[in-house]
């Protein structure tokens, strides 16, 4: 009898081991696995807290089938890179705010010179053009001077401003109420303004271009600005500098994918390249 007491415990520690040790293999593989995937719970955390305001630590952890605490890391790290507000129980969306339009327009003026005249080599005589408020945009209202011909339809002051002075352009302002900082016009009225015109090709800012090859914007109404613009033109392209690469803001550009390019002023890294085309938009490269 005591032989068979000492063979079921030998069996029983056994068992004990394996079973360790597969936890350890299982643990460690999950552990593997949400570290891989963290860029793609931090995305879809932004993309749901853009689209309700609002997230908890509960439901995210059911949803992506992580632990509690695995969620509370993700929302600290996004915390820090000032994507969101950690509440109690979850998050809120946290609106940031682009620099105003007057303390962007010397930061890498040479690159956004480089991009306005690559935009400018798709533009002839005598097209209908979007131009999108926003400094890389007024380069390449810059660029354009000497064609001829141009309607030149904008919500940017400044671009307005540029376009109407120049000899053999006409210029229509889309109306709507001014935003200081960015010197453009928003809202309803803007948006039904852009929705009048059909255009040939249209330039167009965003806020960042995201590690899964995405532009993003910083608030609704340029996000939903940017859309109609797409949506109005027989082309629309992106113009981004560099210093945007890997930046996710939090609100989708609905339609981007119909974007026929996003004019840079380097590559990005080829992750983000191979994403960006792989949606539709190709990555035009202008040299400095």
């Amino acid at each position: 009898m005591q032989k068979v007491y000492y063979a079921a415990f030998a069996i029983f520690a056994t068992s004990l081991a394996a079973c360790r040790e597969y936890c350890n293999i299982v643990g460690m593989s999950r552990s593997a696995n949400s570290r891989a995937l963290a860029p793609r719970r931090h995305e879809e955390i932004l993309r749901r807290l853009a689209a309700e305001g609002s997230v908890s630590i509960a439901e995210l952890s059911a949803h992506f089938d992580v632990s509690r605490e695995t969620i509370r890391r993700d929302m600290k790290l996004l915390a820090d890179r000032g994507q969101l507000d950690v509440v109690h129980g979850g998050a809120t969306l946290f609106e940031p705010i682009e620099p105003a339009l007057v303390h962007r327009s010397e930061e890498n003026a040479t690159a956004k010179a480089a991009i306005g005249l690559k935009a400018a080599e798709l533009v002839k005589d005598g097209m209908v053009v979007f131009l999108d408020s926003g400094t890389t945009t007024l380069a390449v209202a810059h660029a354009l001077d000497g064609l001829r011909d141009l309607t030149v339809c904008t919500t940017g002051l400044a671009i307005a401003l540029h376009m109407c002075r120049q000899p053999r352009a006409r210029v229509h302002m889309l109306g709507g109420e001014i935003d200081p900082a960015e010197e453009a016009a928003v809202g309803l009225d803007a948006l039904e303004a852009i929705g009048r015109f059909r255009v040939d090709i249209a330039f167009l800012g965003g806020g960042g271009l995201s590690p899964d090859g995405e532009v993003t914007d910083f608030t609704r109404n340029g996000a939903e600005q940017r859309s109609r613009m797409i949506a109005m033109a027989g082309k629309a392209y992106f113009v981004l500098d560099s210093s945007k690469f890997g930046r996710l803001t939090p609100l989708r550009i609905p339609g981007f994918h119909q974007a026929a390019g996003v004019i840079v002023d380097a590559p990005p890294a080829p992750t983000i390249s191979e994403a960006l085309e792989r949606k539709g938009p190709r990555v035009i490269v202008a040299t400095r």
